[in-house]
C-alpha cells in the first residue's frame, strides 16, 4: 500500500486497472443517479483507506491550508470530473466519451506549461500526438457518425468540462507536493471530500437518493472503490510525483486500448483495421513518452 514498487509496475497497474473500470462502470449507470453512484464509490474507497490509516497508525492531522487543497483535489479529481463524464454518456456513446477524455493529456501539457513552466520536449509532443491520433483511429466509426444535434452538443460540453476538472485535479495533486502530503492520507481525505461533494450535487438537484441492490451493481461498486479508486489512484498520484504530470497522464490514452480487449472477450467487440492501427500508434507513442529511466525509478 506504500507504493514502493517500481515506476514500471505502478504504470502497468494503473493502465490495466483503469482499462477494466470502463467495463465495471457499465453496471453503475442504471437505477442510481450518477452523483450518488460516484458518492458510494468514493465514500467506500475513503472508508477503506481510513481503516488502513488507523491500522498502520498513519498521521491524519493536517492544517487548514492543507485541507483546502485536499478539498479542491477531492472536488476535481474524485467528484466533478466523474459526475460530468457520467452525465455526458447520457448523450454520447462511451467510446466517444473515451476519445474526449483522452484529450486530458493535451490539457495537462498546456496547463502545466502555463502554471508550472514545464517544458514540452519533442519526444513528449510526438508521443502525445501519436497517442491521440491512435485514439481517433480506434473510434473512427463513432467519430464519423457524430452529428452536432442539441443533445450531442450538450454531451460534448459536459465531457470537455469533465476533462478540464480532471486536469485541474492533476495539477492540484502536483501542487500538494509543496505541503508534503503523503499519497495515502491525501487520497483518504480527497476521496472523502469528493464523495461529499457528489452527494451535495445530487441533493441540491433534488434527485432521489436510491441504491441498486443487484449483485452486478454491488460487485462493480466494490471493484471500482477498491481497485479503481484505492489502488489505481494511489499508483497514479505516485506516478505524478515521480515522473511528472505529462508522462503519468499518458496512461489515460493507454487504458481505452485495454478496455477494447476486455470488450472483445466479454462483449463480442469486432476488430477492424482502424482499431489495429490505433492500438499500434498508441504503443509507439508510449515508447516516445515513457523511457527506460522513468520505468526504473522507485
Amino acid at each position: 500500500m506504500k507504493f514502493l514498487m517500481s515506476t514500471g509496475v505502478l504504470y502497468t497497474l494503473c493502465v490495466l486497472i483503469w482499462g477494466s473500470t470502463w467495463f465495471a462502470i457499465e453496471y453503475q449507470l442504471d437505477g442510481v443517479a450518477h452523483e450518488y453512484s460516484t458518492f458510494y464509490r468514493f465514500a467506500l474507497a475513503a472508508f477503506l483507506l481510513w481503516v488502513y490509516c488507523l491500522i498502520k497508525k498513519l498521521p491524519l492531522r493536517f492544517n487548514r491550508l492543507q485541507h483546502l487543497w485536499l478539498i479542491l483535489l477531492g472536488i476535481c479529481m474524485f467528484s466533478l470530473n466523474y459526475v460530468l463524464l457520467y452525465n455526458a454518456q447520457e448523450y454520447l456513446s462511451s467510446a466517444m466519451a473515451s476519445v474526449i477524455f483522452s484529450s486530458v493529456l493535451i490539457v495537462n501539457i498546456i496547463n502545466s506549461r502555463i502554471f508550472f513552466k514545464t517544458p514540452i520536449t519533442p519526444r513528449l509532443a510526438i508521443g502525445s500526438a501519436l497517442g491521440l491520433i491512435g485514439m481517433v483511429f480506434i473510434f473512427w466509426d463513432e467519430l464519423t457518425d457524430f452529428s452536432l444535434e442539441n443533445t450531442a452538443v450538450l454531451g460534448l460540453t459536459l465531457a470537455i468540462l469533465g476533462v478540464l476538472a480532471a486536469s485541474i485535479g492533476n495539477l492540484v495533486s502536483v501542487q500538494t507536493q509543496k505541503y508534503d502530503l503523503p499519497v495515502i492520507q491525501m487520497n483518504t481525505y480527497g476521496m472523502a471530500y469528493g464523495a461529499l461533494f457528489s452527494l451535495a450535487v445530487g441533493l441540491v438537484q433534488g434527485k432521489d437518493m436510491t441504491y441498486n441492490w443487484s449483485a452486478s451493481y454491488n460487485i462493480s461498486l466494490v471493484y471500482l472503490a477498491l481497485f479503481g479508486s484505492v489502488f489505481a489512484f494511489g499508483c497514479y498520484l505516485t506516478l505524478l510525483r515521480r515522473i511528472g504530470v505529462h508522462k503519468a497522464s499518458y496512461a489515460v490514452v493507454l487504458f481505452p486500448a485495454v478496455a477494447l480487449i476486455i470488450s472483445t472477450l466479454f462483449e463480442g467487440f469486432q476488430w477492424t483495421w482502424t482499431v489495429a492501427v490505433g492500438i499500434l500508434l498508441i504503443a509507439i507513442g508510449n515508447v516516445f513518452v515513457i523511457n527506460r529511466r522513468d520505468l526504473k525509478k522507485a
